[in-house]
């Protein structure tokens, strides 16, 4: 069975820095993508961040280019969020999706993730 397990998210104060974590088990941690999603009070969830382990490949939603970073350590399996510069329109559950997949996106959130995590809170104070 697939597990994915969200942790990190908090309460900060804008500007300040978070690092989501995903560890992945029961995953096969070769040929796939693993994303970063989120979904605020009322609105609809998001691509945050994606990446693939086809090409070491990487996509941003515009929103949160330059200020966050996704990363893998395929070793560990488990992906990471770096989240700096929290604004409060960050705030959002986020959650970690994955799947197993040879073909390549242009856009790597695009993909019909068939693994979710529980999701994990966070929430950015003004």
């Amino acid at each position: 069975e697939v597990q994915l397990v969200e942790s990190g998210g908090g309460l900060v104060q804008a500007g300040e820095s978070l690092r989501l974590s995903c560890a992945a088990s029961g995953f096969t941690f070769d040929d796939y993508a693993i994303g970063w999603f989120r979904q605020a009070p009322g609105k609809e969830r998001e691509g945050v961040s994606c990446i693939t382990s086809l090409d070491g490949g990487t996509t941003y939603a515009d929103s949160v280019k330059g200020r966050f970073t996704i990363s893998s350590d395929d070793a560990k399996e488990t992906v990471y969020l770096q989240m700096n510069r929290l604004q409060p329109e960050d705030t959002a559950v986020y959650y970690c999706a994955a799947l197993n997949t040879i073909v390549r996106l242009v856009d790597l959130c695009a993909y019909d993730y068939n693994y979710w995590g529980q999701g994990t809170q966070v929430t950015v104070s003004s």
